[in-house]
């Protein structure tokens, strides 16, 4: 069973849906280590909600006022623009729990209008190309979109037969 439990909600309602123009969602260790020490490092956010899971990798704690330290999946909001959300998710969601936490997740959030951005690593060694990754820079940046993403991406696309997989894929 998954549990997303909000401390805050934008029209304090709690069946209404959280008005949120950008998601930025960081999955995995990597990833959420570099919010953390480029993006949360100063006052402007605040913590918001969190998702308590249990699998076999990651045991949250089954109280109901959470700490950010109880939980490794955390919401934070911006306090200059609240409907800019980030996810620091650096837990492990098992294969069978992963519609279960986008269900759970999205479905507390207004759809119109909302940008999302996923952050991920994989290792170099999972990364298919035909030039020796000896001689790629590291570490390098690819970027996945839809085709409703009509904004310029910040970096080269990634070249198939490379894969997302697990919760940034879902």
């Amino acid at each position: 069973e998954i549990d997303v439990l909000w401390t805050w909600k934008s029209g304090g309602c709690a069946e209404e849906p959280l008005v949120c123009s950008r998601f930025i969602v960081a999955i995995g260790r990597n990833a959420a280590a570099f919010l953390s020490s480029f993006i949360l490092d100063s006052v402007c956010w605040e913590v918001v909600g969190v998702v308590k899971l249990w699998n076999e990798w990651c045991r949250t704690s089954n109280t109901t006022n959470v700490l950010p330290t109880d939980s490794f999946c955390l919401f934070y909001r911006l306090i200059s623009d609240p409907t800019v959300l980030l996810c620091q998710c650096s837990c492990y969601v098992a294969e069978d729990q992963q519609f279960q936490w986008l269900e759970k997740v999205f479905g507390s959030m207004q759809k119109k209008g909302l940008q999302v951005t996923i952050l991920s690593t994989c290792p170099v060694a999972d990364y298919k190309t035909q030039e020796s990754t000896l001689t790629l820079a590291s570490p390098f940046l690819k970027a996945l979109k839809t085709k409703e993403f009509q904004d310029q991406v910040c970096c080269p696309l990634l070249e198939q037969p490379n894969i997302v997989r697990d919760l940034p894929a879902a």
